[in-house]
């Protein structure tokens, strides 16, 4: 039989511990892998309406591929949806510094939010440049005129909206609302006005179109109008360090100043000493008549000096008769 192989044991190794249960060491995940771990989760936090956690997936997305579209337009999505707006501008200026794609609308849109119309309007003349047939454009252009008060050209803009509308749409009931409000605003502008100043009196109308405005005040007669009240009025610091309120951290617990009842101001001395000591009526078991201790009664007869000892038979104790 041939010699048996002799296997040299690990000198460092621990006695009884064999190398198949060793921990194997993971091996890195590789970047594609982690990408699509990641947008997996990101998929499912949009469906489920988590933005918070949605924009922070996007955000580990980006510092591995800072390039990817995807992530840079989702993001962008969720800033605009969870009304963060200077961030939403700040997202597009970085990502328009490169070659990515255009998000005017996207800024005409946060700067119609941010109350900047002026802006809002430059950034929608230069997308009508290229595109005018946008819905998305003619919408925001209503919005920005609504705003304005140029309530005509809203309501043309809704109009040519409503036409092409499905009637079993959102979109539809959106703009009929709209269109509402802006043929109503009209209305009152070109007919309700008037008609509301006609239905006035002669006697208020003659009045509002011949009267002259109210004289403005001099601000000298308002100032020395001012300190004569100053003058008048009482210091109110002075009413306030009168009455002083009652600190809260130094009221016990339970106690509502001015409902709970004030403690006894006799609660430091002794219950012999207080006023209210001996007036509760009850008697103590063992007093006569509540006569202390060495008191002697009035009505006690007096021995004379002839009576007997109190063996004697004229004593009146109580005890057997003799025969």
């Amino acid at each position: 039989m041939p010699p048996r192989t002799q296997v040299k044991a690990n000198p460092g190794a621990k006695p009884g511990y064999s190398s198949k249960n060793q921990p194997k060491q993971k091996q890195p995940v590789l970047l594609g892998e982690r990408l699509k771990r990641l947008f997996t989760s990101l998929c499912a936090q949009v469906d489920g309406g988590h933005f918070t956690n949605a924009i922070k997936t996007c955000n580990k997305i980006l510092r591995l591929d800072p390039a990817d579209k995807d992530a840079l337009q989702t993001k962008l999505f969720l800033l605009l949806q969870t009304e963060q707006y200077d961030d939403a501008l700040s997202l597009i200026a970085d990502a328009t510094s490169g070659e990515g794609p255009d998000h005017t609308f996207e800024e005409a849109y946060a700067m119609y939010r941010l109350q900047r119309e002026e802006d809002a309007t430059t950034a929608l003349a230069a997308i009508k440049e290229i595109e005018r047939d946008y819905r998305g454009v003619l919408h925001l252009e209503a919005q920005l005129s609504y705003r304005q008060g140029s309530y005509q050209s809203s309501l043309n803009i809704y109009n040519e909206l409503l036409e092409t509308a499905d009637p079993q749409s959102e979109e539809y009931s959106d703009v009929l609302t709209n269109l509402t409000a802006s043929q109503k605003h009209l209305d009152f502008i070109n007919t309700g006005s008037l008609c509301a100043l006609d239905a006035l009196p002669s006697s208020i109308t003659s009045t509002i179109e011949t009267s002259l405005p109210p004289p403005t005040q001099s601000t000298v007669s308002l100032a020395s109008a001012s300190g004569t009240l100053t003058e008048q009025t009482p210091d109110d610091s002075a009413i306030t360090n009168k009455v002083k309120k009652v600190r809260t951290k130094r009221v016990p617990k339970g106690v509502i100043p001015g409902v709970t009842p004030a403690p006894d101001p006799e609660r430091w001395l002794k219950k012999s000493e207080r006023s209210s000591f001996g007036q509760s009526g009850r008697k103590r078991r063992g007093a006569g008549g509540g006569a202390t201790q060495g008191a002697v009664t009035e009505n006690t007869p007096t021995q004379s000096h002839g009576s007997k000892s109190a063996g004697g038979g004229t004593s009146h104790s109580k005890g057997k008769k003799k025969k």
